[in-house]
């Protein structure tokens, strides 16, 4: 059983939703990525989905567009991110970490030299937001065999047949994007996302957490009644972007704080 899973095992058990707080690794500093990661863990967090910097990050806003952009001044790359989790291990061996980005960065290092890196430092899972599942069986294999796992995105435009192929070969969680658009975009549906997780469910064996557009511990609170956790971004960068940089670790563990006290509520 993979960290992720045993994590959702855990909060099934104890009748909790999941928190997934994303950063962009490298923002606003680099010195700063692995003190906001164990910020997240202390305000709640039960998984952390960390940014790979890049250059074209089509499925994001403008937000965490200049997230990527600020990491990338400061020369920020994948080797970076990787050892970034490395650091984090040191003294946390289990909150899981998924990285998420786009397939650039990982071609690039060559697919067999990533997954062994990525093991090697400590990554649970992948998210790759262009490799669809049609065209990543064998890499969701090769990091399934290598004990990690690879995180889908499903959206309000997925079809039935779209959504039993990502059931067929996801593992860990699916991230369902509850908006068209990119991420930050538009006002949760939440009529839409509860008709929208029975759908998914009925083909994906493994825990739904919801993204794009929460906001707040009320709209954290809402999504969670209808998904096994809760995605939270763009707010998170917002956040960095208006505090000081040595005000930013405490900033971010008091506002997961929030979001983690809404869930429990």
């Amino acid at each position: 059983m993979s960290r992720i899973q045993s994590t959702f095992a855990a909060l099934a058990a104890q009748h909790k939703k999941g928190l997934i707080p994303f950063i962009t690794a490298g923002d606003p500093a680099p010195a700063l990525t692995v003190p906001l990661m164990h910020a997240l863990v202390a305000g709640g967090a039960d998984v952390i989905e960390l940014g790979v910097p890049f250059s074209d990050p089509m499925a994001d806003g403008p937000v965490i567009q200049r997230a990527s952009e600020r990491a990338l001044k400061h020369g920020v790359s994948l080797r970076d991110v990787l050892q970034y989790v490395r650091q984090f291990r040191a003294t946390d061996l289990s909150t899981p970490v998924v990285l998420m980005g786009y397939a650039n960065p990982i071609e690039r290092m060559g697919i067999e030299p990533f997954i062994q890196a990525a093991r090697e430092s400590g990554v649970d899972g992948v998210l790759v937001v262009d490799y669809p599942p049609e065209e990543c069986e064998q890499f969701a294999q090769a990091m399934q065999a290598s004990g990690m796992d690879t995180i889908f995105l499903l959206a309000p435009t997925s079809t039935d047949e779209r959504i039993e192929k990502v059931g067929k070969i996801a593992s860990g969680y699916v991230y369902y994007v509850s908006l068209k658009g990119v991420t930050g975009s538009g006002q949760l549906d939440l009529d839409a996302v509860a008709a929208m997780i029975p759908r998914i469910k009925q083909h994906v064996k493994v825990p739904v957490g919801v993204g794009f557009g929460i906001r707040d511990g009320a709209t954290a609170k809402a999504i969670s009644t209808v998904s096994d956790a809760v995605v939270i971004g763009s707010r998170i960068i917002q956040e960095l972007e208006n505090t000081p940089p040595e005000q930013a670790v405490a900033a971010v563990q008091n506002f997961i704080s929030g979001i983690r006290k809404a869930l429990d509520e």
